[in-house]
């Protein structure tokens, strides 16, 4: 059943001022995530205030990453032109390449200050960022953007905002339910065998399948970004490095690992 969507980027406005489906998955995504984050760290008899601290400093290299990331990667010609609406993240617009970097570079900053091991906390900080991940991308559907190639499938999507008729493969939907699905296998891990991993696991399961998924995610996309002089997309070029760095974890350390203690 072919699907139309004509649906607004705007929940209500107050005044001069617009409230965004964007804007309010994009900060549901991160509340939840704080919220199951909050959770494994009692249990696992780390301190919360840590993770207060900690959450300050990545939801901001979180934003600056992923914007950056969206304007040097994919966009930089019209941001060039159009250098005011660098700010207007309200609108879409946020790379999950730049994020990855904005978080990683955000964790080392925090982790040098506090002198924290880097290991300590970052698996399961990452059991929630597949949360954010998907509550963007769905958040891009309302925004009508980062769309897919054109399909005859039944379950196609119909982009009116765009002043189109004719459907195209919903690939906001395919993420986020890869990013779902990718949640689903982290949490169900992390509750049965978490002692049984080795430090660094669920870092580079979710970027090796993350960023997998995305790889071949990508072929079903419109041409977003510049291109890249070779067979492939921006957002594909992106994600070899991530996913290389997955497999030589698993393939040269993960076997020599010791669980945790």
């Amino acid at each position: 059943m072919i699907f139309i969507n004509n649906l607004s980027p705007i929940l209500f406005e107050i005044g001069p001022v617009e409230i965004r489906w964007y804007g309010l998955l994009f900060a549901t995504g991160l509340i939840l995530a704080y919220a199951l984050t909050f959770n494994i760290f009692k249990k696992e008899g780390y301190p919360t205030l840590h993770l207060d601290s900690l959450t300050i400093y990545l939801v901001i290299g979180l934003i600056a990453g992923a914007r950056l990331g969206e304007v040097l990667f994919y966009e930089p010609k019209y941001f060039l032109n159009n250098p005011g609406d660098i700010l207007k993240i309200w609108n879409g617009g946020l790379s999950s390449h730049g994020a990855t970097i904005g978080l990683f570079i955000a964790y080392l900053i925090w982790q040098k200050i506090h002198k924290v091991n880097f290991s300590k906390y970052v698996d399961v900080l990452v059991i929630g960022f597949p949360i954010v991940a998907a509550m963007v991308r769905i958040g891009n559907f309302f925004n009508s953007e980062i769309v897919g190639l054109p399909t005859t499938k039944n379950f196609g999507v119909v982009f009116k905002k765009l002043g189109e008729d004719f459907p195209r493969h919903p690939v906001q939907f395919y993420e986020a339910f890869l990013s779902l699905a990718i949640f689903g296998a982290m949490f169900f891990i992390y509750k049965k065998y978490y002692k049984q991993t080795p430090s660094l696991f669920f870092l580079f399961f979710y970027v090796g399948l993350y960023f997998g998924g995305r790889f071949f995610i990508e072929f079903f996309k419109d041409l977003h970004g510049p291109l890249t002089g070779l067979p492939i997309t921006m957002g594909q070029l992106l994600s070899i490095p991530p996913v290389l760095l997955a497999v030589a974890y698993f393939a040269f350390v993960f076997p020599k690992q010791k669980y945790r203690e």
